[in-house]
């Protein structure tokens, strides 16, 4: 049964067969200033559910009666919002994985620590106080593929719209992964040849003595293997658009035979005779100089003139920042839909994190991240201390500080009219202190305190308040 606690405590529920672990789980979980409920298997604690409901469970995963999992899958069924946190001392794959699919906010492994048990616990009725409706499913509309609102990516739009019914070529730069294709298949999908296909093909990644055969097709017998006649890109492209990735990689050679169709419109397979005609829109991309490389020979000056009718240059990650925390919302909601997981949301704090970090991989690196804490970040928000900070790099001296960050959320929630932004983020700020010094300190309260300049017994109560209040 729980102790006495003030009258606004959390409450939190234990289900463990094990009396000792009760007893020491639920007086360190105590001392922690919540009010604990204790039950010896998952039938009684079922049982009082009909009249009463906590903010928290803790449950071990093998009890008689019903189990910790079976106990998970129905209060996860009954009450989506209540935060379940699993232990076992039976760390198999197989529970581990069950526990996650079924909707464990976190999978404590016995024996663990009490203070991780006790931050686990503050960290989920955290989160459920800050818990809003899960994102909805991205649209599955092709064009908010390409997402974004500051200035440099609305006129990375305008040029789209201007561009693609003109039949021209086009040039897109940039760096690798800011999304050059989604702007080709944009331009296709606006063309005049909307209902013709669009093949693609990385340059880069077909081998130099493949190329010629991939881009132009080749006869039977043309060479070893060859058992049969083989339509090239730009036979499977005619009438249609040819999206010729990294094309700064293609090599001198075909840069010539590549000149002669862009100029005349014709080729012939390899091994063959016949004259091909194709009437084929090229759309090119590279993350390469290429007036550099004109200059050291290595590129085809009238080549690049043939290609640059138009150019589209997409701009870094960096050098739109304020687009960051649109994206981040949009990748992790679209993971988590794709892979049909539990929806997870940002807290201020990560975005503003997010938005302070340089980004070498550009967008396809933040969308790689945000699927990877779409499974493994615990519980439903994600804060600071889950960013895997070695897989981003800290922005140059300057653009760093944390409150450009800050003013960048702001001036976001301000704009989609989101109210209480002080209390948000004067919340998020003490947390992110808190959870940085204990981690500094290994959790020492008193040295941690002492980083702060803060007392003690102030960062105690402070870190108690950051739990839910009793309605």
């Amino acid at each position: 049964m729980a102790d006495r606690a003030p009258p606004d405590a959390a409450t939190l529920w234990l289900a463990d067969d094990d009396r000792g672990v009760r007893f020491v789980l639920a007086a360190a979980l105590r001392e922690a200033g919540l009010a604990v409920r204790e039950f010896e298997n998952g039938d009684a604690l079922l049982a009082a559910l009909g009249g009463d409901a906590p903010d928290l469970v803790f449950t071990d995963v093998r009890m008689p009666g019903v189990g910790g999992l079976a106990l998970l899958e129905r209060l996860h069924a009954e009450r989506p919002a209540l935060p379940v946190i699993v232990m076992s001392a039976y760390t198999d794959i197989a529970t581990t994985a069950a526990a996650y699919r079924h909707g464990a906010f976190d999978y404590l492994p016995k024996p663990f620590d009490l203070d991780q048990a006790v931050e686990a616990a503050q960290r989920a009725l955290a989160q459920r106080r800050t818990s809003a409706p899960p994102p909805a499913a991205p649209a599955r509309d092709p064009d908010l593929e390409l997402i974004g609102h500051s200035p440099r990516m609305r006129e990375v739009f305008r040029a789209i719209g201007r561009v693609a019914a003109s039949g021209l070529n086009v040039l897109i730069t940039g760096e690798t992964g800011t999304g050059k294709e989604l702007v080709a298949r944009a331009l296709h999908r606006h063309s005049a040849r909307a209902d013709r296909a669009f093949v693609a093909l990385n340059t880069a990644a077909i081998p130099s003595e493949l190329l010629e055969s991939e881009l132009f097709g080749h006869e039977a017998g043309a060479f070893t293997g060859a058992t049969r006649r083989h339509p090239g890109r730009f036979e499977q492209a005619d009438r249609g658009m040819l999206f010729l990735d990294e094309i700064g990689d293609m090599p001198l050679l075909l840069q010539t035979r590549l000149l002669r169709v862009l100029a005349e419109g014709e080729f012939y397979r390899v091994g063959g005779r016949e004259l091909i005609r194709a009437d084929v829109r090229v759309i090119a991309a590279t993350h390469q100089d290429l007036e550099a490389k004109v200059a050291r020979g290595e590129f085809r000056a009238d080549l690049l003139h043939r290609l640059d009718v138009v150019r589209i240059q997409l701009p870094a990650l960096r050098e739109r920042r304020e687009d960051i925390a649109l994206l981040a919302e949009h990748f992790l909601a679209r993971a988590a839909h794709e892979m049909r997981l539990e929806p997870k949301r940002w807290s201020a704090a990560a975005l503003s994190a997010l938005a302070g970090f340089d980004w070498p991989g550009n967008v396809r690196q933040l969308e790689n991240l945000c699927r990877r804490l779409a499974v493994m970040a615990p519980g439903r928000e994600i804060r600071p201390g889950d960013l895997p900070f070695d897989s981003v790099v800290p922005a140059p001296s300057g653009e760093a500080d944390w409150t450009v960050a800050l003013r960048l959320w702001a001036e976001r929630e301000l704009a989609l009219g989101r109210e209480k932004l002080h209390t948000r983020a004067s919340g998020e700020l003490e947390r992110v202190l808190f959870d940085a010094a204990l981690k500094a300190h290994d959790g020492h309260r008193q040295n941690a305190a002492n980083a702060l300049g803060l007392g003690r017994n102030t960062l105690t109560r402070k870190l108690g308040s950051s739990r839910p209040r009793r309605r």
